[in-house]
C-alpha cells in the first residue's frame, strides 16, 4: 500500500493576481463652498413641532400686534394666493393647523400646486388635570401651538390653479380652524394692525402720533369767558 502524500495548504493570497489601484478612476470629491442653494425651509424640519423640544416651559403670552408701523407677514411672498387672519390675534394649536393643511391637500388632489406655510407651532401649552388644586406649577405638556397675530398670512398656494378652486380650498381650511380669514392675492396692499395701507392711507400718516382734523385746522379757538 502506497503512503499518501501530504499536500501543504498554500495561502490563498499567493494564487490571486495582484491588484493595482488606479487613482485616475476614483471620483473627485468636491470641495465645500461658502455659497449654498437657496431653500425656504429644511427638508427635515417639522413646522408643527420645534426641534429643541419642550425643555423650558414657555409663558402663555400674547400674540404680537404690529401697531408700531410694521407690515411684516401681511402680504403674499412666495405663492399667488394666501390665507390671512382678519378678526383678531389668537393661539392656534398644531392639530388645527395640520387639519387645515390636510383639508387644502384633499381639495386640490390631482392638481399641480405647491403649499407654503408661513407660521410654525413653537409654543408649548401646559395643562393640569381636572379637579386639581391651584398652584404647584404650570402642569404637564399638552400640545404645541402658534401665536398668530392679526392680519398674518398662514398658508400660500402657487401653481396652475383657478381662483375659484383656490378660494374653495381656503374656505374649507378656514372652517376647520378658529377665527375669521380672508383670501388675498399677490400684490395686494399690506396691513398695519387692522388698517390696509391703500392709496389713500400711507405708512407715514399712520406713524404720526397725532393728526389735526380738517375742522380744527380751519376754525379759530374761542377765548374763555371770565365772569365779572
Amino acid at each position: 500500500m502506497k503512503p499518501r502524500t501530504q499536500l501543504r495548504a498554500l495561502p490563498l493570497i499567493q494564487h490571486l493576481p495582484t491588484l493595482r489601484l488606479c487613482t485616475s478612476c476614483l471620483p473627485i470629491r468636491s470641495q465645500p463652498t461658502a455659497s449654498s442653494a437657496f431653500s425656504t425651509s429644511s427638508s427635515l424640519s417639522n413646522w408643527l413641532a420645534p426641534k429643541r423640544g419642550h425643555k423650558v416651559k414657555s409663558r402663555k403670552g400674547r400674540p404680537r400686534v404690529p401697531t408700531g408701523g410694521s407690515t411684516r407677514g401681511t402680504t403674499v411672498v412666495w405663492g399667488d394666493y394666501g390665507l390671512r387672519m382678519r378678526d383678531h390675534d389668537r393661539r392656534v394649536s398644531a392639530g388645527q393647523l395640520s387639519i387645515g393643511a390636510e383639508t387644502i391637500k384633499k381639495r386640490l388632489r390631482g392638481e399641480k400646486y405647491r403649499l407654503y406655510t408661513r407660521i410654525n407651532a413653537n409654543i408649548g401649552v401646559y395643562t393640569s388635570g381636572n379637579e386639581v388644586r391651584m398652584g404647584k406649577g404650570k402642569g404637564s405638556f399638552d400640545y404645541w401651538a402658534s401665536r398668530v397675530a392679526v392680519s398674518k398670512i398662514i398658508f400660500e398656494l402657487k401653481g396652475e390653479l383657478h381662483e375659484q378652486v383656490v378660494r374653495d380650498a381656503f374656505r374649507l381650511a378656514a372652517a376647520k380652524m378658529p377665527g375669521l380669514y380672508e383670501v388675498v392675492k399677490k400684490g395686494d396692499p399690506p396691513v398695519m394692525g387692522i388698517t390696509k395701507v391703500t392709496e389713500g392711507v400711507t405708512l407715514d400718516e399712520m406713524k404720526r402720533p397725532w393728526a389735526n382734523l380738517p375742522i380744527e385746522a380751519t376754525t379759530t379757538p374761542v377765548p374763555a369767558t371770565v365772569p365779572p
